[in-house]
């Protein structure tokens, strides 16, 4: 295209090139405006609009006021709480006594309290019934009121449950030591447990002289400090000195236990029992058990007429209603006024008693509301699918019981040993293998069987499952114990002899043997030896490989044991707890704390009664919603350094998790954050661990004492920690490493023997991942001859002195071993220190 100019010369026409900028055309009428929109709405505004617009509009002053309103509020809730402590309007203060060394007397301390001089009204018959030091303290001069009690020492249980109710704690230490041994084994469980407030009182400090007084002080101000760094030291010598302490404890911070304050618990002061039969009237047999009324200041928590009850140590248990009787130990603070009556009932706390003394009934019991004793899930055998064998299938049993041949065996002949003597050629079935193998510490049965001597005796040259060498080293060790035997005899001497007959030779053989496992599994962790015997297939038939422990997936649902069919479990059971415990904070019905009443417990068995009447504590809780159920709770805990023997995985322990002490059998694992965890077979001594057992569910925050039974009757504090989650679904996995040896090693491959021994366990294992100690990675090409040999692919060439592993995993289930009832330890005493084990060898 050409133009002409206006000189008449022509000009060439300008073209648009590729790079042209292109303008987005306008799109009209395909939106609306904005003032369509607004007059479409007709002033309506979106309600997040709103908010935000609000939020935006309030100034920084305004945003300041409304926290420190927020502030204030808590404080007031806290010094209210605080304030009605001891008050009319609250329980009184429970003060527990307790010695710290066996050379002081708490009683004189008590003693002291009793005295005229300290300005308060004794009351003797308002502490606890039949302890041995028990009483009530009125204060007009502080409007307060106190309870003391001063717990059997030499029980640890009775210190325990009083300290989970107490409100203040009083140390009586010693003046030069503090504490002793069993002092300091004391302070640990309940420091373990959960430590309310607490006072330290000495005592003859004034015997002392003026000048040696101060230094004495401050001596034992700096031993007490590794265990109460801010604590203060009270002289309790005179009356005035009482006074001060006194006045310390009401006006002392209190320390706030989660376990109880979202509870409502009661020391019991006063109970009696009516039997079953003479309370119904109806003539019949005696059923065992009766109604115990137990009356008691409540705490904590309002107190539910329709919810369940714990006795610690006893069970749980069902109230049949709730009585109001006159308050035993009222503040008098002024004389009564004719012209005001109605202060008067308010300041002599008259109670809930009329003219002729009959008892006022607060709640009685809704049998339709009452929650169920029922712990366990109904388990409904015929719900499965079920099969009945067909005709074929009974003649052909019918004709082996017919065939059946009985021949006389030499006796303790097993049935596996008569099988191979009637016919050599017939191969063993799978169950005649589960009854006669002794290798097994536990019962194969279901997937409940969780571990094998097989497992943790793989370094145990007297094993009763080894090769022909392996007897005949344990024919050796024999001869060389009978040597050693025939010089310690011979040579003993007198002191020798004196030390030996406090010596018990089991519990030394028992803690040698335990020490052994505990060492070979730190050393050579899970491994295990492959028998010779029997086929491998056939011996970790539950096992199977992972590629991967962290990604590779395991159904939490698959192949459960039976007992799962008698447990409960949540969907969620963090949105449970968060609710329950959001409305037992904000009930406001029942029971008030503060309030003086007689709970009635049906269905009581008379030992309660019996042990209260020992002299025992009484203590109740009331429990929230599902505390009754069965199922698995999870504890993560850490080995108490006080503790020096290995704790194995499944061993009887005693547990006392909040207000609930039972004895069970736990399963160790290691605390992740994974779908799958590891199965520990020890307690580790550096490392949290999570124990797993079948229990009552618990709601956390709770604190966990794990103690071991000694053989004597006395218990040793092994574990502390907390209650971590309630959980049927963790898996935990138990692991055992099969090993073997490079036998010839190439640039990529090797070939591999020890491992197996025979060609049917390598076929069957090939497609299992392998590893090396040293890093290498690989898996099974081929199987080379009939005794065991194969042929491995690794990602790098092997080390000579490397070990081939592989790993196989098995999910693992506590036993069903709850028991609620535990008896009551012997006075604890310090057990002395073994040899260094270190020493002693392996072999």
């Amino acid at each position: 295209m050409t133009k002409m100019a206006a000189g008449g010369e022509q000009q060439q026409g300008h073209r648009a090139g590729v790079y042209k900028q292109k303008n987005k055309q306008h799109k009209h009428g395909k939106h609306r405006t904005k003032g369509e929109i607004g007059r479409e709405n007709k002033g309506k505004v979106a309600v997040m609009a709103l908010t935000k617009k609000q939020r935006k509009d309030v100034r920084k002053m305004d945003r300041r006021n409304r926290a420190n309103q927020l502030r204030r509020n808590k404080k007031d809730l806290v010094l209210t709480e605080k304030r009605k402590l001891g008050s009319r309007d609250g329980p009184p203060h429970l003060v527990a006594v307790i010695a710290l060394h066996s050379g002081v007397d708490a009683g004189a301390v008590t003693k002291i309290l009793k005295g005229e001089g300290v300005g308060g009204v004794l009351h003797e018959d308002q502490g606890v019934t039949g302890a041995k030091d028990s009483f009530g303290l009125v204060l007009p001069r502080f409007k307060q009121r106190f309870i003391f009690y001063r717990p059997d020492i030499a029980d640890l249980h009775s210190l325990l449950d009083v300290a989970k109710i107490a409100d203040s704690l009083v140390f009586v230490l010693e003046s030069t030591e503090g504490w002793d041994s069993y002092g300091e084994y004391c302070l640990s469980c309940l420091f373990s447990q959960g430590l309310p407030s607490h006072a330290l009182v000495c005592q003859g400090v004034a015997d002392l002289a003026v000048k040696k007084r101060t230094e004495s002080r401050r001596a034992l101000s700096r031993l007490v400090e590794s265990r109460f760094p801010d604590a203060r030291l009270f002289p309790v010598d005179s009356e005035q000195d009482a006074t001060l302490l006194l006045r310390h404890l009401s006006a002392q911070k209190q320390r706030r236990l989660g376990f109880r304050s979202r509870r409502s618990h009661l020391l019991a002061q006063k109970a009696t029992y009516i039997p079953n039969s003479s309370q119904n009237g109806t003539g019949g047999p005696a059923t065992g058990l009766g109604t115990l009324c137990v009356s008691g200041y409540i705490r904590g928590c309002p107190l539910q007429v329709n919810r369940l009850v714990h006795i610690t140590g006893h069970g749980d248990f069902q109230l049949s209603q709730i009585d109001a009787p006159a308050d035993p130990l009222p503040i008098v603070t002024a004389a009564p006024h004719p012209g005001k009556p109605g202060r008067d009932v308010e300041m002599m706390d008259g109670g809930d008693e009329d003219k002729n003394g009959h008892v006022r009934l607060l709640m009685k019991a809704d049998p339709e509301k009452r929650e169920s004793l029922q712990a366990e899930a109904e388990v409904d055998p015929m719900e499965g699918e079920q099969t009945w064998p067909t005709e074929a299938e009974l003649e052909e049993a019918e004709e082996a019981r017919k065939n059946r041949r009985v021949m006389k065996v030499p006796k303790g002949t097993s049935d596996y040993q008569a099988t191979w003597i009637k016919n050599d050629a017939e191969e063993e079935d799978d169950d005649d293998y589960d009854d006669v193998d002794s290798c097994d510490d536990d019962d194969d049965d279901g997937m409940i069987e969780d571990e094998m001597d097989g497992d943790n005796e793989s370094q145990d040259a007297g094993s009763e499952c080894a090769s022909e060498g392996d007897n005949v080293d344990g024919e050796e060790e024999e001869e060389e114990e009978e040597e050693e035997e025939e010089i310690s005899t011979t040579g003993r001497t007198g002191d020798d002899h004196k030390y030996d007959e406090g010596l018990d030779e089991a519990e030394e053989g028992e803690g040698l043997r335990r020490y052994r496992e505990a060492r070979a599994n730190e050393m050579f962790p899970d491994e295990v030896d492959t028998p010779l015997d029997i086929p491998a297939k056939t011996r970790f038939q539950k096992f199977r490989g992972l590629k991967s422990f962290r990604s590779s997936p395991w159904d939490p649902l698959e192949n459960l044991p039976l007992d799962y069919s008698r447990i409960y479990q949540f969907q969620n059971f963090d949105r449970m707890r968060r609710r329950i415990l959001a409305d037992a904070t904000s009930e406001e019905e029942g029971a008030m704390p503060g309030w003086y009443v007689t709970l009635h417990i049906v269905d009581v068995p008379p030992s309660v009664m019996e042990s209260f009447q020992s002299g025992k504590p009484l203590v109740l809780v009331s429990l929230l919603p599902h505390e009754q159920k069965m199922s698995v709770m999870h504890m993560l805990v850490r080995q108490h350094p006080s503790n020096t023997e290995p704790i194995k995985s499944k061993e009887d322990l005693v547990f006392q998790c909040g207000f609930r002490r039972f004895r069970a059998s736990a399963i160790f694992s290691q605390h992740t954050s994974a779908d799958k965890h590891k199965m520990e077979r020890f307690l580790c001594p550096d490392a949290p661990t999570v124990m797993s057992v079948y229990a009552p569910i618990t709601f956390p925050t709770a604190g966990v004492l794990v103690f071991k039974q000694r053989d004597n009757g006395m218990q040793d504090l092994v574990a502390t920690g907390s209650l971590l989650s309630c959980d049927p679904r963790r898996v935990v996995l138990k692991r055992i490493v099969l090993s073997g040896h490079p036998f010839k090693i190439n640039r990529r491959s090797a070939v591999v023997r020890y491992m197996f021994f025979n060609r049917d366990d390598i076929l069957w294992f090939k497609p299992v991942e392998l590893r090396t100690k040293w890093g290498r990675r690989g898996h099974i090409k081929e199987a080379l001859g009939t005794h065991g040999h194969m042929k491995c692919v690794f990602d790098n060439q092997l080390r000579s002195q490397d070990t081939v592993l592989m790993n196989l995993y098995k999910r693992v289930y506590p036993h069903w071993t709850y028991d609620p009832y535990v008896p009551a330890p012997l006075p604890w005493v310090k057990r002395e220190q073994p040899p260094a084990l270190c020493d002693i060898d392996m072999e």
